[in-house]
């Protein structure tokens, strides 16, 4: 635990490769990004309404991330000096923690369009 709190561990160009314990959880953590894809695409293309636009965010909320996981775990494998340096894993979860945020914003909005959207209905049912 005091390797991963210390700044050399996070900022070494040449750090060394993963433990294979962390790659198997690293490799799961992006097969898990490719299921929940797969997920979101499914209930994308079945749910028509409100909350499609929040499944299409997190459908390329998990694509991106899976992407740019695979590119991690390649340039780790493959011992890229710069590339392979933890700081980008770092870099990666404030990414993914600041997408969700967003996310969520766009989550807690579709009430409020609900409601736009009753009341759109609402005024048109008089209008010939």
């Amino acid at each position: 635990m005091g390797n991963l709190l210390s700044l050399k561990f996070w900022f070494n160009l040449r750090p060394d490769a993963l433990l294979p314990v962390y790659q198997k959880i690293f490799i799961f953590f992006v097969l898990a990004l490719i299921v929940f894809f797969l997920f979101c695409r499914f209930f994308a293309k079945r749910k028509r309404g409100l909350y499609t636009s929040f499944w299409r965010r997190l459908e390329s909320f998990s694509l991106a991330n899976t992407f740019i996981g695979l590119i991690l775990l390649f340039f780790n494998y493959e011992f890229v000096p710069f590339l392979s340096a933890r700081f980008w894993f770092l870099l990666w979860a404030i990414f993914m923690l600041t997408w969700l945020v967003f996310i969520a914003k766009s989550l807690l909005k579709i009430p409020e369009n609900k409601k736009k959207l009753e009341e759109e209905r609402e005024y048109k049912k008089y209008i010939p």
